[in-house]
This record gives C-alpha cells, structure tokens and sequence, in this order.
C-alpha cells in the first residue's frame, strides 16, 4: 500500500516533491527521536551500555543519510599540476 505522501502530484517538479516529501519526513522523525529522548525520564531504568547501544545505532543511521546525500552531490574533479 503506497502512503498518501507518496503519490506524485500532477506537474510537481522534482525539487518541490523532493521539498514536500522532506519535510514531512524530517519532521516525523525528529519526532520519533523525541519519543526516544522520553527514555531517560526518571520512570525508566537503562544502562550505560544501553544508552551507548541506542546512540551508535541512530548515529549508524544518520551517518547513511549523510554518504547518500554527498555521493549524489559529489563533483569530478579534475586533476591539474
């Protein structure tokens, strides 16, 4: 099933789907991240290894959109003496 935010918009250029489409996920997942941070209320109990275990999987996932988005900006340079 494709997700409302999904479908194309007629004569939508890519630069405003790309726009629309991110906004929406960016905030959906700070968020979600925000749920994350409620974690370390005091009602919860964790340990150190825990919250290490938590932090190196959302750096993990961050570090991904990070090499996706300079892969696709990356220039050619070209060599010269």
């Amino acid at each position: 099933m494709v997700d409302n935010e999904e479908k194309d918009v007629v004569g939508e250029s890519k630069s405003d789907k790309f726009k629309r489409l991110a906004s929406k996920r960016v905030v959906n997942a700070i968020s979600k991240i925000e749920l994350i941070a409620n974690l370390a209320a005091p009602s919860y109990e964790c340990t150190s290894e825990d919250v290490t275990k938590i932090l190196d999987a959302l750096q993990g996932s961050v570090d991904k959109v990070k090499a996706a988005f300079s892969k696709q900006k990356t220039e050619k340079k070209v060599f010269k003496l």
